[in-house]
């Protein structure tokens, strides 16, 4: 369920990477989103999307993330994060990727914020 506050939308978005529920991922997603998987490449649209979160879920990580920041209008919002992963490769070799993010999302009719723009590599450089 999308969250209602952007606390909470950061909660609900480390409990579903965690458990590796694409579906609940999904759900945070506005329809036309777009995320940015690694630096440079935009997936567009909810089917990529997935597709590319699919990629980071293989790894059967954890996440760590935290709301560091936000700045709300009355239909959008900025919020700005701190993310850990940690998983194994399949080599068995610890594998830990960390980043700030940026991300846009917008206030829907019924409450919830759902993302539209996810850029998790925003202070990559």
């Amino acid at each position: 369920m999308p969250a209602r506050t952007l606390e909470e939308h950061y909660e609900q978005f480390a409990a579903a990477f965690n458990a590796g529920d694409a579906d609940a991922l999904m759900e945070l997603y506005a329809d036309d989103a777009v995320l940015v998987p690694e630096p440079g490449t935009a997936a567009r649209g909810l089917a990529a999307v997935r597709e590319a979160l699919g990629g980071f879920l293989a790894l059967k990580g954890t996440m760590d993330l935290k709301l560091r920041g936000s700045v709300e209008g009355p239909s959008t919002a900025i919020t700005y994060g701190a993310w850990k992963l940690d998983a194994t490769g399949d080599d068995g070799a610890p594998i830990t990727m960390s980043g700030e993010s940026t991300e846009v999302v917008a206030k829907q009719p019924d409450g919830t914020w759902r993302i539209v723009l996810d850029d998790p590599w925003s202070c990559a450089g």
